[in-house]
This record gives C-alpha cells, sequence and structure tokens, in this order.
C-alpha cells in the first residue's frame, strides 16, 4: 500500500493508505446499467474480480448478458492472464458488493437525487483506503462530496462510451479531492487498459462532452440552414476528420496543416480564416421543428437499422480499428 498523510485543498488533514494502483484486482461496480456492465467486462478483460450492486430489477441477468456479448471482441482485443466472465460476482446489498474492494467505479444514474443519497451511504460502507471514482457524464463531483467522511478520496472518472472499447477516461476532482487521490486514480486507469486525460477545474460536461457538443451544434445548423442533409453531415466527419481525430487531436492536426512551419505557421495563415468562421456560426435551439428535422434525418440515414444493429456495427468497426491501431503504437 501507499501510505500518505495529506492536508486536503480545504484544509483538513486525513490518512489515506491506498493500494498501489498496478497491484489493484478486486473492483467494485455500483450501478450496472449500459456504463457500469461496460466497464464490468473491462475490468474482468483485465483479469480481475468484479463486484458489482444495482437494486434494479433484472440488473443482474442484462449486465451478464452484456459482458457475455462483449467478451467476443475483448477476446480479439487480447485477454489479460486470469480473465474470465465468472469472476463477476453480484450483490444485493450495498455492503458486501464494498468488502474487501481495492477501488470502486460509481455509475448510478445521472441524477443528484439518486447520487447524493447513495453518496450518504458511503460514509458507513466504503472502504477507508479505496479510491472512488464516478463515471458521472456532468455533474460536479464538488457537490456529490460535500460533507461525506470519504471526501478525499472522491474523484470523477468519466468514460467515453462504451467504456470496454473506449480507451479514453476523464480523471479530475472536486474542491475537497486530494491532488493524490486523482493522481493515483490516473496511474490505476493508465495501468489498467485505459488512456486517462487529466482536467485541472471542474466544468459541466468536462471536457469530451463540451467538444462534442460544439461539433453537434454546427451539425445540426448545417442541417436546419439547409447546408446538407442528416447523413451527408455525419458522412462529412466520419470519411474526413474522423479519421484523422482516430490518429491524432485537433491541435497536431493543424499544427501539420501548417506545413514545416508547424503551428507557428497555421496560426499566421490560417488563424484569420478560422476566426471569421467562428464569427458566422450560430447558437442552436432545439426547438419542436428543429428536434423534428433531425430526428427524421437520423431514421432516414439508418434506413431501417434497429439502434442494437447500429451499435453492434460501430462496435465491430471499433474492435477493427483498435486492432490496428494497437499494432501500430
Amino acid at each position: 500500500m501507499i501510505q500518505e498523510n495529506i492536508v486536503s485543498p480545504r484544509g483538513y488533514e486525513f490518512h489515506m493508505q491506498l493500494f498501489e494502483p498496478k497491484s489493484v484486482n478486486r473492483v467494485g461496480i455500483l450501478g450496472a446499467g449500459t456504463i457500469g456492465a461496460s466497464w464490468a467486462a473491462h475490468f474482468l478483460a483485465r483479469g480481475m474480480d468484479v463486484q458489482v450492486w444495482d437494486p434494479g430489477p433484472g440488473s443482474e441477468a442484462r449486465a451478464r448478458g452484456f459482458v457475455a456479448n462483449a467478451w467476443p471482441a475483448l477476446e480479439r482485443l487480447g485477454l489479460a492472464q486470469g480473465a474470465d466472465q465468472a469472476r463477476l460476482a453480484y450483490f444485493d446489498d450495498l455492503g458486501d458488493a464494498l468488502a474487501g474492494v481495492q477501488f470502486v467505479q460509481e455509475n448510478a444514474p445521472e441524477d443528484k437525487a439518486i447520487k447524493l443519497p447513495l453518496y450518504e451511504r458511503f460514509d458507513t460502507v466504503l472502504p477507508e483506503n479505496v479510491v472512488l471514482s464516478s463515471s458521472t457524464s456532468g455533474l460536479l463531483m464538488t457537490e456529490l462530496q460535500a460533507g461525506r467522511a470519504g471526501r478525499a478520496r472522491f474523484v470523477v472518472g468519466h468514460p467515453f462510451n462504451p467504456p470496454h472499447l473506449i480507451p479514453l477516461v476523464e480523471v479530475l476532482g472536486g474542491e475537497e479531492t486530494a491532488v493524490e487521490a486523482v493522481d493515483w486514480a490516473m496511474a490505476f486507469y493508465d495501468a489498467h487498459g485505459k488512456v486517462p486525460v487529466r482536467l485541472h477545474r471542474e466544468q459541466a460536461g468536462h471536457l469530451v462532452n463540451r467538444l462534442q457538443a460544439a461539433i453537434w451544434r454546427e451539425a445540426i445548423d448545417a442541417v436546419v440552414s439547409g447546408v446538407a442533409s442528416v447523413e451527408d453531415v455525419d458522412k462529412a466527419i466520419a470519411y474526413g476528420p474522423g479519421l484523422r481525430w482516430a490518429l491524432m487531436g485537433p491541435h497536431q492536426i493543424f499544427a501539420l496543416a501548417g506545413g514545416p512551419g508547424g503551428m507557428p505557421n497555421f496560426m499566421e495563415h490560417f488563424g484569420p480564416n478560422v476566426e471569421m468562421w467562428w464569427s458566422d456560426m450560430r447558437d442552436v435551439t432545439l426547438t419542436p421543428d428543429v428536434k423534428t428535422a433531425i430526428i427524421d434525418g437520423v431514421a432516414a440515414e439508418a434506413a431501417g437499422r434497429s439502434i442494437e444493429s447500429l451499435a453492434a456495427e460501430r462496435d465491430a468497426r471499433l474492435v477493427d480499428l483498435l486492432e490496428m491501431l494497437k499494432r501500430k503504437r
């Protein structure tokens, strides 16, 4: 274990004795919906014991079914030694689910009215040497951790759906999270097959969802202003910048666009045009007419394919892409 005597950002002292991130082999999953079940599949594939709690009716069958369906893709990508679906254990009692765990991934519904009472229960059932990471896509950890005994060990570990395939995790703390807990979470995710990015302050939607929302706003405006159809807007991303973004981020891509002069050259020669485009971008409101236009366009693009079949198509392509990137990297 790592032993620390810590002073929190708010000034109170506490003792923290954490497990070595690389040595963690038993995790708790709280909430086993789409995200929680996907996390469970990921940790099982990493050779861990996974203890799951979800009070929802039928949640165990759905979670085990999700893991079984995900397993062939995880086998293709490579299982860790000891990886076994049988290492998933389901519990009706929250305390039992957290007994003996070395890390917790919380995936309760994105509703403070549900999460806050759950966080109150952590005061009595969460082991004191364990970091708890929330998959919240937009809630602020500062609000969730307030007044809780273990607040210094509470972090956000927001994945990108589906977590068992997409490596990205956004990691950040709240106002009362110890820096050491964020450091630990970064090291843990990195050691167990994820690509963590550290955010230095809280904001609604974190980082990645805001980037997506910004692109989607312009994508919607392109449809409702008559520039292109929903299908062609999607093609424009999937067969254009989306291919490059799978390899490098936008800053590096634009630096390459600057030629031998790199980003300084890009800023000088392309910056004014980009600023002009920014000034021409409009706010978008999801009025009933706008919603209808997008919904109808998506349905036309799907051409009768179900959400389930589209998700399967997405995941199959993701596995192909991840295998290629694994070979190249």
